[in-house]
This record gives C-alpha cells, sequence and structure tokens, in this order.
C-alpha cells in the first residue's frame, strides 16, 4: 500500500535543509516547548497524586476508618455495640477507646496533647499504629503498669525517650481541703511512635485504655468504638447503617469527613494547577501557526505547482496539517516520556538535591509530611495527553487552511 503524498509532502517540509535551517530550528522550539510544559504538567499532577494518596494512608494509619460515639457523653453499653460492628458486612474490627486531653510535664517542660486510651490487642486490628513505632512494642501497655507511648515530636518537645518518666496532667481537678488540685499520674515512657504526620506525632499520646478509664474516671465507660473496614470508602454508610440499626442516640463520624478539608484543597489545587500549567503548553502549541505560516509563505511555488498538477485544496490542507501534527505528537511523546520519568525517581531526585544544598524543602510542621511522592496515573497521562493534542491540532487549522486557499496563477505570477 503506497503512502498518501500529502504525508510525503508533509514530512519532506520538516525536515532541514540549507535554505530553511531556521524554520527547522523553530519547529525543534515547538517541539522543546510541548516537551517541557507537557512533562511539568505531568510532574505536578503526580506530586498531587502521591501527596493525596501518602496523606490518606498515613491518615488511616492513625486514625481509625469510622467512629460510634454517644450523643450526650461516653458510652456505657459499648459491648453491644461492639458485637452489633462486628456483624456489619465489612468491618474489619472494632475497637473501644477512650480519648481526651492532657498537660504533659518533664522536668522543666511542658507540653499539651491528646490522649487514646487503647487495647492493644484490639488496636493493633483496627489500625495501623503498631507497625509505625520506632522503639517499644504496643503490647507494652498493659492495665495497671501505668505505661505510655509517645509521638516522636512530643517526645522532643518533652527531652523524653523509652524509660523516662512523665508526669500526665489531666484537665478535670479533684476537691480537697487546700481547694480544687488537678489530678495527675507518672507514666513511664514504653516506646515511641513516627506516622510521618505532625500533626499526630506532636499531638498523640497513647496508653491503655483501663488506665485511661481510671485517670479519667469513666469507669466502665468508653468515649467510642473505633471501626476497621476491608473497603476504606465504604466507612460513611457502614457507621451510618450500625447507628441506625443500633436505634439512633449516637454520633458518627468516618475519615472522609474528619480529613474532607486535606481532600478538597488537594482536588482544587490539582484543578487549578492543571488550568495554570495547560496555558504553559498551550503557548508552546500556539507556536506551531508561527512554524506554519512561515513554511506556507515560503512553500508558495510549491503550492501552486501542486494545485496545477490537480492536488486539491483538500489535499493540501492535509499536507499542511500533517506537519502540526507531528509536531505536537513528537511534543506530547517526548513530554509524556520526560515527565513519567521524573515523577518517578522525584523522591530521590529531591533527596540528592537537599543534600548538596543542605536545605529541607519539606518541612514536616507545615505540610504534614517531609517527602515528596509521586504517582503517575494513566488517567492523568491520557488527558494531559489529550488535551495538548487538541491544542495543537487547533493551532494547525489556520495556516493549512490559509495554504489551501492559495491561488496557483498569483503565487506563480510573483514568483
Amino acid at each position: 500500500m503506497s503512502t498518501p503524498y500529502e504525508w510525503l509532502i508533509g514530512t519532506r517540509y520538516l525536515r532541514a535543509s540549507q535554505r530553511r535551517g531556521f524554520i527547522s530550528f523553530i519547529s525543534l522550539m515547538c517541539i522543546a516547548g510541548l516537551m517541557l510544559g507537557v512533562a511539568v504538567l505531568i510532574v505536578v499532577l503526580s506530586v498531587m497524586n502521591g501527596f493525596e494518596k501518602e496523606l490518606r494512608t498515613r491518615i488511616l494509619t492513625v486514625t481509625s476508618h469510622a467512629t460510634l460515639m454517644g450523643l450526650d457523653g461516653p458510652l456505657a453499653d459499648w459491648h453491644g455495640a461492639r458485637d452489633a460492628a462486628l456483624q456489619q458486612p465489612g468491618v474489619v474490627a472494632a475497637a473501644p477507646y477512650i480519648e481526651a486531653q492532657a498537660m504533659f510535664a518533664s522536668g522543666q517542660r511542658l507540653s499539651g496533647a491528646q490522649v487514646r486510651g487503647v487495647d492493644p490487642v484490639e488496636e493493633l486490628k483496627a489500625v495501623g499504629l503498631g507497625r509505625q513505632l520506632l522503639q517499644g512494642k504496643l503490647e507494652s501497655l498493659q492495665p495497671g503498669r501505668f505505661q505510655i507511648i509517645l509521638g516522636e515530636a512530643l517526645a522532643q518537645a518533652l527531652g523524653a525517650k523509652v524509660g523516662s518518666t512523665i508526669v500526665l496532667i489531666a484537665p478535670q481537678g479533684t476537691a480537697t481541703p487546700t481547694g480544687l488540685v488537678p489530678r495527675m499520674r507518672r507514666f513511664q515512657v514504653s516506646g515511641i511512635f513516627r506516622s510521618g504526620m505532625y500533626e499526630f506525632d506532636r499531638g498523640l499520646a497513647l496508653l491503655n485504655i483501663q488506665d485511661a478509664a481510671r485517670l479519667y474516671r469513666l469507669g466502665n465507660e468508653v468515649t467510642g468504638i473505633r471501626l476497621a473496614l476491608a473497603d476504606p470508602l465504604a466507612a460513611p454508610a457502614t457507621v451510618r447503617r450500625l447507628a441506625l440499626q443500633l436505634g439512633g442516640g449516637f454520633y458518627v463520624s468516618d475519615w472522609t469527613r474528619n480529613h474532607a478539608n486535606f481532600f478538597r484543597s488537594i482536588q482544587m489545587t490539582k484543578s487549578m494547577m492543571f488550568v495554570i500549567l495547560l496555558m504553559v503548553v498551550g503557548v508552546a502549541a500556539f507556536n506551531i501557526v508561527a512554524t506554519l505560516v512561515m513554511i506556507v509563505k515560503e512553500k508558495q511555488t510549491d503550492i501552486a505547482i501542486l494545485r496545477t498538477l490537480g492536488a486539491g485544496p483538500r489535499n493540501i490542507l492535509a499536507a499542511f496539517a500533517v506537519q502540526g501534527v507531528l509536531i505536537g505528537l513528537t511534543g506530547i511523546g517526548l513530554g509524556i516520556g520526560l515527565g513519567s520519568l521524573l515523577a518517578m525517581n522525584l523522591e530521590s531526585l529531591v533527596h540528592g538535591l537537599e543534600r548538596v544544598t543542605g536545605n529541607k524543602f519539606l518541612d514536616a510542621k507545615v505540610y504534614f509530611m517531609s517527602d515528596l511522592p509521586a504517582q503517575v496515573q494513566l488517567a492523568d497521562l491520557l488527558q494531559i495527553g489529550g488535551v495538548a493534542f487538541a491544542l495543537c491540532a487547533l493551532a494547525t487549522v489556520y495556516p493549512a487552511w490559509r495554504a489551501a486557499r492559495t491561488a496557483p496563477a498569483r503565487a506563480l505570477r510573483h514568483e
């Protein structure tokens, strides 16, 4: 099967020659601009995807998929609620917990944080925090031993390490003849965890649920029940179905609701970055217009000869459209390859640059994490490639249409 002559003419006009070296150089610049624009867009969207995935993973490491709490205070009959939760389809674990605020004292250092009383056995089933311990084990939180596990940043703020003794000060006071005295208890640090999110590493401490109940005088009551599901995305529907089954009167929440602002801001930022960086791709794509207009101007005589030999306006239009399409496909293809390669190795590149410059680009206190993860998604590649190709195709319309309207007699008269 022979190759259409429109294709042969279009590809020939793109090749460099002694007379057309400048035009070929402009074509290369169009390709380079498209490549860089597409690559930057892929890297940025991949970073946003990786940030969202990493944030979701780290949130689900230290928090439950869903929680069931009492509307008017702690849950008294929580055993029945836990048994009902375990009978729900998709529920992997249901762990009781106690949550409260406290002040910690270590020597001259004071720091406020959130206290979470947990059952070590059930907690290991419900969340993955036990796998994030830098030192110690979650099983060390035995009732009556008054052991505590601190977040890494909280331990640094208190100057505490494994084996250190700290004082936990509960906000509730005890009435004495001398006045109201806050309840205090000495705890021994038995472990330190690092979740990778500063919010939790700086503001969370774990202790045994029975020790927490004794300290906060809750008796057999708990703050609520934490649920772990096989499918985290099903958490909102599952916990609401459970509350209705129990007759209502519960406050339900889930991870998508507690951290909705994080994910909403990520999606908004991703959409804005896509639009902004697409303008860079658009500028590179519309440089094709200048390139093809110059080629059309130079090839007026060739176009006239082709028309006298029987080529129709559609054939001329196709010959010049081929050039714009080839420039666009080459730039987009190289950009997708370069962007994917950079995104997949971005974390190593950033760490290498940090070592060279001696600066830390991501502060966990600000960005909730210290790494720069990236995740390349096929849907993003297809979307970026499709939109960029549409811009390139649009950029070829005017020059090709202008070439198709060339009048042979007028072009040859001025030659």
